[in-house]
């Protein structure tokens, strides 16, 4: 019923039970904030199918306290930040285990990679898995194929966190790869069978990278990418962060670079270096400088945020079907689609509204 991150449902699940939270929900008995945007796709929820789907795919779902809930995502609770709360369940397919996860390094990077990014990020995960580490990234192109790919010829095991559903092969591209990663790791997300990728549902997704791993590598990285929110996501929980250095005159090296100069950032060339980096733990959490002009996109809230993202780019859609793509309470939807048109990001057509331009 409503999107991963949701700060004010983790509150409650602190002291109520989620069919307690349920029901009073469909009672009009819980007074809260977010109560009129859960309404909206309460009606449409199926868990029961959603569980059932993930079992004829041999996965399951995990909450805290299972066996194979990951301990160590649960600092997402003890840090500031937007969406910076435990996931309320993970969905897991593959035949991997999250029993060794303290063992764990994430990779990532830029989805446009060049040639020397791709095999920086292979080798270093090739070397990685011959050293028994865990290799986590988020099953983009680019990189994050890159480390995907070394880590599974190294021998070892890796996992992909996900912006979907387990069953929704994102980017399609990428569909041998996912294959190959079931037979020995596993297909990770918040979301349940059948949810499509949505923009702001990749950065909600990094935490879980960053709070995965206990380093985080950043192998080449725009001065805006996806890649240094992880980077920072890792950082605020406490953990390693570190870089390799790129050619000066290329762009998607400008934003790795960067972090270079950061003095919790340690500069890495080869697995070795990580080996010998984990075993240490510098507690300095220090603020990014230099941040690169902010954008319309940039500047919305995030409800806003989740309405664009929910609008079609090259159809259009009504109000209605809009929330209920949200997750959201159709007033909210009718005055956030206000706010985008003013801001040229959205636009409406007889059919209803779609992206502009």
């Amino acid at each position: 019923m409503t999107e991963p991150g949701d700060r004010e449902l983790a509150a409650l699940l602190t002291r109520y039970a989620a069919t307690e939270i349920v029901r009073d929900l469909r009672r009009d008995r819980l007074p809260v904030t977010n109560a009129r945007h859960w309404r909206t796709r309460l009606s449409t929820a199926r868990p029961e199918a959603d569980l059932h789907a993930v079992e004829r795919l041999g996965g399951c779902f995990v909450v805290p306290g299972d066996s194979e809930w990951p301990a160590q995502l649960d600092d997402l609770g003890r840090v500031p930040g937007e969406y910076s709360v435990p996931p309320v369940g993970l969905w897991l397919r593959g035949a991997g285990k999250l029993a060794d996860a303290d063992r764990t390094i994430a990779v990532v990077g830029s989805r446009a990679a060049t040639g020397y990014g791709e095999y920086v990020a292979a080798e270093f995960a090739i070397g990685l898995a011959e050293r028994g580490f865990l290799v986590v990234s988020g099953g983009a192109y680019g990189i994050d194929a890159a480390a995907h790919r070394g880590a599974l010829a190294g021998g070892g095991a890796t996992v992909a966190v996900l912006a979907c559903g387990v069953d929704v092969c994102y980017p399609r591209g990428n569909a041998t790869l996912f294959h190959r990663i079931l037979s020995t790791g596993l297909l990770l997300s918040e979301w349940p069978p059948g949810c499509a990728p949505m923009r702001h549902r990749f950065l909600v997704r990094n935490r879980v990278i960053a709070a995965l791993a206990s380093g985080t590598i950043v192998v080449e990285a725009a001065a805006r990418s996806g890649a240094l929110n992880t980077a920072n996501r890792a950082r605020d929980l406490g953990r390693h962060v570190m870089a390799v250095p790129g050619p000066v005159t290329s762009p998607l090296s400008a934003g790795s670079n960067q972090l270079l100069r950061e003095p919790d950032v340690c500069c890495i060339t080869r697995a070795d270096d990580v080996v010998e980096i984990v075993g240490r733990l510098d507690p300095s959490i220090a603020p990014t400088p230099g941040a690169p002009p902010s954008s319309a996109r940039d500047r919305l809230d995030g409800v806003t945020r989740r309405v664009l993202d929910a609008v079609p780019a090259r159809r259009s859609a009504g109000p209605a079907g809009i929330a209920l793509a949200a997750g959201l309470a159709l007033p909210d939807v009718l005055a956030a689609l206000g706010r985008l048109a003013a801001d040229g990001l959205v636009e409406r057509t007889d059919a209803g509204w779609r992206v502009a331009g």
